[in-house]
């Protein structure tokens, strides 16, 4: 349920919708929100018994009262869980170390607390420690703010029309998070002279240049990793220094600072790759051709519970 952070201008919207004649499915396209949250909306406002124009002549403050959910009275917990609880940080800790395993801990565990939790119970309260102990930051992503590039695990493949010989080639991916416009193109290399023409083709493709560009750490650009500042190749460095753009490595062994190219490279399997199964190419040009007709129905396709495709958004 809504809570004061929440515009209370959501909840009016739903309102006047559903006094439309709309239902959950549409109110739910058309605001961008959660189904089960139009739902619980709903449900507040008729077991409220209050009419509509009343409801929507309360101020935020009224409004928020009544669409807030009542805090339930909180259980006192087990003395077996507050128990756990101090013992987790240790084992937390125990637990990076080499041969160390959660098996092991829990026979520790029980040992010691033979009324303690069994194995499952004992488990997941480990694995929610450790998530809370490691959060992840939801990022906002702004228009032209950055643009991420990878090369896809899976190669595709050229087909030599004299000796019929096959012949692996890379393919480079680039998204811009915020649209999550997506462009592919497949190159004969990770090789400096290929990437940049890659990257130079996905601006050219995007019609813009970005603030910055997030590579991971291939050697065609980053001569030296760093944690702090990475040493760049200096071609490449050239090249976004002519475009007027940074170029910023994602850190080294932290995919989650690439996480979108990560998911757009899942996505071109399905969506691309699939398209090209059992077809023939002798040249990247007609393989090339072929991508842009399944690179565009993959960014014309509407986004999952979304009702806008990523050129839409674009």
């Amino acid at each position: 349920m809504p809570n004061k952070a929440i515009s209370m201008n959501k909840i009016r919207q739903v309102l006047r919708c559903y006094a439309f004649g709309s239902g959950i499915r549409s109110i739910s396209s058309m605001l961008n929100m959660s189904r089960n949250t139009v739902k619980k909306y709903l449900q507040v406002y008729q077991k409220s018994g209050l009419s509509l124009e009343v409801i929507l002549s309360m101020d935020d403050s009224s409004l928020c009262s009544l669409f807030q959910e009542k805090d339930k009275p909180s259980e006192e917990p087990p003395a077996r869980y507050k128990e756990l609880q101090t013992l987790l940080p240790g084992y937390a800790k125990r637990l990076k170390k080499k041969g160390v395993t959660r098996q092991q801990l829990f026979q520790e565990y029980r040992s010691s607390h033979p009324d303690g939790y069994a194995r499952s119970r004992f488990c997941n309260y480990f694995q929610a420690y450790l998530a809370l102990s490691h959060p992840v930051a939801h990022l906002e992503h702004k228009a032209g703010d950055k643009m991420f590039i990878d090369h896809a695990g899976d190669k595709l493949a050229l087909v030599d029309r004299d000796t019929g010989q096959t012949i692996p080639v890379e393919v480079f991916v680039s998204i811009l998070p915020c649209s999550q416009l997506t462009y592919v193109e497949a190159v004969m290399s990770q090789r400096e002279e290929d990437l940049i023409h890659a990257c130079e083709s996905a601006l050219l493709f995007y019609g813009g240049t970005p603030a910055v560009i997030v590579p991971d750490n291939l050697k065609s650009a980053v001569n030296k990793p760093s944690r702090y500042e990475a040493e760049l190749n200096e071609d490449f460095a050239a090249f976004a220094e002519h475009y007027g753009c940074v170029v910023i490595p994602a850190r080294v062994r932290k995919p989650r600072d690439r996480a979108l190219v990560e998911g757009a490279v899942k996505l071109v399997y399905r969506g691309i790759y699939t398209r090209l199964e059992g077809r023939v190419f002798h040249d990247l040009e007609s393989l090339n051709a072929a991508i842009r007709v399944a690179l565009e129905l993959h960014n014309n396709s509407l986004l999952t519970r979304r009702s806008y495709s990523r050129r839409e958004q674009y």
